[in-house]
């Protein structure tokens, strides 16, 4: 396993002491809970996902700055709510989908051209960190033994994607870049926790061999990568042979069947020990490739994609929160433990996180300078000038590396005694000096990702071009087959049917030569389509909004029943989604 962490549940202890919920002293511990208060606070957290999202509607603030503020309010003493985190629960529940997510999306093509420069984040800086800033760690605070210092820095090298996605805003880094830091945040999930299991061995049996890790993390990162590729095409493969949801019906078991794929792969991977993490990450990007996700019914899709995007919404939710939760009872207790020491030993507490983080962007900003150096090169040697970006590239992909949850579960995965039953040296301050990093670069990519990312012009879609010519080919395809169609249904036909086929044959090929038409290059007759479709786009909706109205009314007067009413609005809003979609 990748977390040496003993299993215990996630669990939530509500002794009242004074109206202060206290959190179990020993992990070890399981208190008896009350089905309520499992229910209670559910329900209280997926309230705080939804207000967050309420939130940043009426504030300009980052999600995920605000759904930890949220978690930190509902952590204060008079609210009595705390959630002890459980790693391995945690990265049981909620890592796998959300990286399933995230591989099912990223675009391979991109994924795959840009991939040295991702290996070379995801793993060369990963292990580099470790080294430099494991040292760092123990020549700044040698109560931290070595290996702990080692741990340390490597549950500190992975980067969170999904926390830098809601503070930096849709489509404001230029496109490679973002699928660069999107596949380092894929790939550095199970390097860094691979660093930590031999980092734990290190500490608690003193023996560590470079041979033997080199060797292991190549099983366990490519039997990782199999197991999900395995699982995500076995999963297809049974679903549309024997549950037959490649054909028309219930969408309801292809969409439970996808949501099972992260999970059965992350489990299988743990149980053969081997990455979990990347057989998750392998599993999504397989779905592309998929029966299950590329030839299933209409609705399966439809009802596929709308699942996911609530389930990532509230996981990515729950996932923040709970490091909200975390932060009061690690941070804020430890501040007030060291001022009833001294005002200097706050001070020194708070300078470790400031050295530590400074000592993670100094490593980042020069193992991207590097990588530039040796890109402008072998640029110069090929006769290309100016091809590698500037200085203002590697700011942004060094403020970028925003650490977020997979942090805090690998340092709390940490085991609390060694062998012998002495505590773990170091241990309480590795998980301080992790969870300060984990704030300070949130706060650190909010404040600074927007000065950097200010003036940068983008220039124009890289993809513009071929998102353009696959329109004007299935434009082209449509009218062929509606062409072929008609011949084939008017061979029998009489005068009157056959009229009537041709004028329905050419109101749908209508639609088609107006798309050819806005997408082609002369600019006169291509404005007027495209005023024309504007136009009919808006008529379209107007008369849209007019049918709900009308089933509203009808259903408000029980004119029609649910049933009836719900049938009809879901045709009125499928198209309505197609209509905003292509507008898009």
């Amino acid at each position: 396993m990748l977390l040496m962490h003993p299993m215990h549940l996630m669990h939530l202890v509500r002794e009242r002491r004074g109206g202060i919920a206290k959190p179990c002293q020993h992990p070890g511990y399981l208190p008896s809970l009350e089905p309520m208060d499992i229910v209670f606070t559910v329900l209280i957290l997926l309230l705080a996902v939804a207000a967050s999202g309420v939130v940043t509607r009426l504030l300009p603030l980052p999600l995920p700055l605000v759904q930890i503020a949220i978690g930190a309010m509902l952590a204060l003493p008079r609210l009595g709510l705390h959630v002890t985190f459980d790693p391995e629960i945690f990265m049981m529940l909620f890592i796998p989908p959300l990286l399933f997510a995230d591989g099912w999306r990223i675009p391979k093509r991109e994924f795959f051209m840009a991939r040295r420069s991702i290996l070379m984040l995801a793993l060369g800086l990963v292990f580099m960190t470790v080294l430099a800033v494991g040292h760092f760690v123990h020549a700044l605070v040698p109560s931290i033994p070595l290996p702990v210092a080692f741990a340390l820095a490597a549950v500190l090298s992975p980067t969170d994607a999904v926390a830098l996605g809601g503070i930096a805003g849709k489509g404001k880094i230029p496109g490679r870049l973002m699928h660069i830091l999107q596949g380092e945040a894929l790939m550095n999930d199970a390097s860094g926790l691979v660093a930590l299991k031999f980092a734990i061995a290190a500490a608690l049996t003193g023996v560590f061999s470079l041979r033997d890790a080199s060797i292991s993390f190549v099983i366990i990162a490519a039997g990782g990568l199999a197991t999900g590729a395995a699982v995500s095409c076995l999963f297809s493969f049974v679903s549309v042979r024997f549950l037959n949801l490649a054909e028309e019906g219930d969408p309801a078991p292809g969409v439970i069947m996808t949501l099972l794929i992260p999970f059965a792969a992350y489990l299988i991977a743990e149980r053969l020990e081997l990455s979990g993490i990347l057989a998750a990450v392998a599993a999504g990007m397989m779905m592309n490739y998929t029966t299950l996700a590329t030839a299933g019914p209409v609705a399966s899709r439809v009802g596929a994609s709308n699942t996911w995007m609530m389930i990532e919404f509230v996981f990515n939710g729950m996932v923040f929160i709970l490091l909200g939760l975390q932060f009061p009872h690690i941070l804020g207790r430890a501040l007030l433990d060291a001022h009833e020491t001294s005002d200097a030993q706050v001070g020194r507490l708070i300078g470790y996180i400031a050295a530590v983080a400074a000592a993670l962007y100094a490593m980042r900003f020069v193992w991207v300078w590097l990588l530039r150096w040796f890109a402008s090169r072998g640029a110069a040697r090929q006769g290309v000038a100016n091809a590698v970006p500037g200085l203002r590239t590697v700011g942004v992909t060094t403020v970028a590396g925003v650490r977020g949850a997979v942090t805090l579960a690998g340092v709390l995965s940490l085991p609390e005694t060694l062998p012998g039953g002495a505590p773990l040296p170091g241990r309480d301050l590795a998980i301080f000096i992790a969870s300060g990093v984990i704030l300070l670069s949130l706060l650190v990519a909010v404040v600074g990702l927007p000065l950097l990312l200010r003036g940068w012009r983008r220039g124009k879609d890289p993809h513009a071009a071929e998102e353009a010519l696959a329109r004007t080919m299935a434009a082209q395809a449509a009218i062929r087959a509606v062409d072929d169609l008609h011949d084939k249904e008017c061979m029998h036909l009489d005068e009157s049917a056959s009229a009537y086929a041709a004028d329905v044959t050419a109101r749908v090929m209508d639609i088609y030569r107006r798309r050819l038409t806005a997408l082609g290059e002369d600019r006169e007759p291509r404005e007027m389509a495209r005023r024309a479709d504007a136009l009919e786009f808006r008529m379209k909706v107007a008369a849209m909004r007019a049918e709900r109205e009308i089933l509203l009314g009808l259903r408000s007067s029980q004119a029609i029943n649910d049933e009836t009413f719900n049938k009809l609005m879901r045709e009125v809003d499928l198209t309505e989604t197609a209509l905003t979609a292509r507008k898009k």
